[in-house]
């Protein structure tokens, strides 16, 4: 399942906040329904069971109460994705990476296999739960973790313990530090901390690029992995270094040309909009391209990076290159010769921000798009609450225009066919909805700072809520806006048009 993560460390980014952002997107063909929840500690099962592959595993007892975005529809499961729970943890999960036949053959992935024969049959064969994948990450983690270590470490014991079914990668952050741990075959995993002045673009491809051993088996200050991974690599000849030191990337992940069409050309996008000046971008001998292998996992920027920066990289088309799938000239327009990152089969975006200066009571903010990012915009949510507003909890798989993730995406559909005609509307649409949505926190923490956030837990709460319903609110009705301009410009340009002054 296709989706691309950027992360911001606090050093890098414009209020000193770890940042944590991914693109849920949805298999091609496929469209998942979204919607913001808040689950409660009674919410929260003792016992679950995987949809997808059928693993039953135990919880702990008092978990803390989170925010999530799982599917309307839950035929498959929850999923998560993405959410900051009441110690003002933050979790992205997942970005599914691509790995190598000597990673499959040495640790296969726990698939589900099931039941063969009749149980009355002599060769009966019961059925075989499969491992823990992006269904379930965040239900098994996020709840019972206090800090973005914890949940590396708590991840990773389920990781061995039960496996996986598929390659993943996960971002945890909170107010200090943010953690990547990529899984690597079906029970091992390596994980780092993200550089504090740096960003670090993640596509569908195991990422990491240099990883220490050393410090992942022992102290653990910067580097984290399962226990036995030193005898792993060892064992099955997995480090393909010429010098010792370890490249994740070629130990574990995948160089194909698969990868030059789908992922290396994301994070190549990414950086060259974050670090234009840097190297030379389109040159005759340019140091990266698309197709580029060696391009960093993690980059310092050249100035301190916001949160319509992140908006825009992950909602990127390869605008001003060749590979637009907009242009209007050149022999490729129209043909998208590559997989762009703002695609049509988005199903949301979240963007994760722990703010330090902030008290614990209002510190965390979950910003949450929907549908097609090009077409689309965020809403500051904070998290420490007891319910989200209909207009983002109440989806369900009818097409309404009473939510917003219908609302995304019959915008994007419709916008989509008449794309320079709609996107100045757009762009208006997008600055004013970020513009109230800052203005909304800052008048919201003004008033806590003055007012006090006082000792009732609950009226703090409360107080945040009504500010999430004002800022939605508001967004509705610019939405609704939006979609009455865009029905007007494409029934404009529908192809039975006819006027007597056509004649």
């Amino acid at each position: 399942m296709g989706c691309t993560t950027i992360l911001v460390g606090r050093k890098a980014s414009w209020d000193g906040s770890p940042l944590v952002a991914r693109n849920e997107d949805s298999a091609n063909g496929e469209w998942n329904p979204k919607k913001v929840v808040v689950v409660h500690p009674g919410d929260q099962p003792r016992t679950y069971t995987s949809v997808i592959s059928r693993l039953t595993v135990e919880l702990p007892e008092e978990p803390l109460r989170y925010t999530a975005v799982p599917n309307a529809i839950p035929d498959e499961g929850v999923w998560g994705e993405a959410g900051i729970n009441a110690a003002n943890v933050a979790m992205s999960a997942t970005e599914t990476l691509t790995t190598n036949e000597r990673v499959l053959g040495a640790d296969p992935l726990v698939e589900r296999r099931p039941a063969q024969g009749a149980p009355e049959d002599p060769d009966f064969a019961p059925e075989r739960p499969g491992g823990i994948g992006e269904e379930d990450f965040l239900t098994l983690v996020l709840p019972y973790i206090r800090s973005a270590r914890e949940g590396v470490l708590r991840l990773g014991a389920l990781l061995e313990r039960h496996g996986t079914y598929e390659m993943n990668g996960v971002a945890f952050s909170d107010a200090d530090e943010i953690w990547w741990l990529e899984t690597v075959g079906g029970h091992h995993w390596i994980a780092r901390r993200v550089p504090d002045d740096c960003y670090v673009t993640m596509p569908n491809q195991l990422g990491i690029d240099s990883f220490d051993l050393d410090d992942a088996l022992g102290e653990g200050r910067e580097h984290l992995a399962s226990s036995d991974l030193r005898e792993f690599i060892g064992d099955n000849f997995l480090d393909l270094s010429l010098d010792g030191r370890l490249n994740p990337r070629d130990a574990f992940g995948s160089h194909s040309d698969a990868d030059h069409v789908y992922n290396t050309p994301r994070a190549w996008y990414m950086q060259r909009a974050l670090n234009p000046v840097s190297e030379d971008w389109d040159g005759p001998s340019p140091r990266h391209t698309p197709f580029s292998d060696d391009l960093p996992w993690a980059r310092v920027p050249e100035r301190r990076l916001t949160i319509e920066d992140v908006k825009d990289v992950l909602s990127s088309h390869y605008q001003g290159t060749p590979y637009d799938p907009y242009a209007r000239e050149g022999a490729d327009a129209g043909r998208p010769a590559l997989r762009p990152i703002g695609i049509n089969r988005h199903s949301e975006l979240s963007i994760l921000q722990i703010r330090p200066y902030r008290p614990e009571g209002s510190r965390a903010v979950q910003w949450v798009a929907f549908a097609s990012n090009p077409f689309n915009t965020l809403i500051p949510l904070y998290t420490n609450v007891d319910e989200v507003p209909a207009y983002l909890a109440g989806t369900t798989g009818r097409v309404t225009t009473e939510n917003l993730y219908w609302a995304s995406r019959i915008v994007a559909a419709l916008a989509d066919a008449h794309f320079a005609e709609t996107l100045p509307e757009i762009e208006r649409y997008r600055e004013r909805t970020l513009a109230a949505g800052h203005a909304l926190l800052r008048t919201t923490d003004a008033r806590l700072a003055r007012e006090g956030a006082g000792s009732d837990e609950g009226d703090l709460r409360a107080r945040l809520a009504a500010a999430n319903q004002e800022i939605t609110d508001a967004v509705r009705a610019q939405t609704d806006a939006l979609l009455g301009s865009v029905l007007v410009t494409a029934s404009n340009g529908m192809r039975n048009r006819f006027s007597r002054s056509d004649n």
